[in-house]
């Protein structure tokens, strides 16, 4: 990616290639405030050590989410939710918004994002998702106006029933463990399926020519130019 991931300057990145949606990841502070950032701990993404979750909105807001991608990055804050929502609302970016609970936090994180949304989001309205369930019947019960999309590894699952008990309008999986059937499957639910991640032309062309309906990748640059040219 040309940037480092959940940034300000990642959506910024993104909206200059042409995007016209974003997927980011959201997880709760200890002081309970949403920042975005894909893993429960620090160490991967910025200068930080620790749990996201035991680490309060100060000492998160002083770490380097930029240098550990690229010193040309560097300090590149990490962004609260309400944050990316402005940035969003500015670049004209669309946004699934990923739900990433600690442990014992899914409701009141879910809570928490749909109510953030609800009160900042404006034009058409952002997906949410999640591997959890309680995350999403939380988000939906505090803003059901926002459609919803269950992530699950693969659909060996009983993936049908969950989506369809919470609500959901669409399945998210990994494109690496999708079977011959599952697109069909999952349109058979009445359902519109998405995978990850794709960074590879040739592997989205087939994949969206065999009847997926979307898809995410931290290479949109490579995307868009391999399926413009083709083979």
């Amino acid at each position: 990616m040309a940037a480092p991931e959940n940034t300000l300057a990642g959506l910024r990145a993104a909206a200059r290639t042409g995007c016209r949606a974003v997927e980011f990841d959201v997880m709760l502070s200890a002081d309970g405030t949403p920042f975005l950032i894909h893993d429960e701990t620090l160490e991967r993404t910025t200068d930080g050590h620790g749990f996201v979750a035991q680490t309060g909105d100060a000492w998160l807001r002083a770490l380097d989410a930029g240098i550990r991608h690229d010193p040309a990055f560097a300090g590149e804050r990490l962004p609260r939710l309400e944050e990316a929502i402005a940035a969003c609302r500015k670049l004209g970016l669309w946004a699934n918004v990923e739900i990433k609970p600690a442990a014992g936090h899914e409701a009141h994180t879910g809570e928490v994002v749909a109510r953030v949304l609800a009160r900042h989001w404006r034009g058409e309205p952002p997906l949410l998702s999640s591997f959890s369930g309680t995350a999403i019947e939380a988000a939906g019960s505090r803003a059901p106006q926002f459609p919803r999309a269950l992530l699950v590894e693969d659909l060996a699952g009983d993936w049908r029933a969950s989506a369809l008990r919470l609500g959901c309008r669409a399945i998210h999986t990994d494109a690496a463990r999708l079977r011959p059937g599952g697109i069909e499957a999952v349109h058979a639910a009445g359902l519109w399926l998405a995978v990850y991640t794709v960074n590879d032309a040739q592997q989205a062309r087939r994949l969206l020519d065999g009847g997926v309906d979307a898809l995410f990748t931290d290479r949109i640059d490579a995307i868009c130019v391999g399926a413009a040219t083709g083979p």
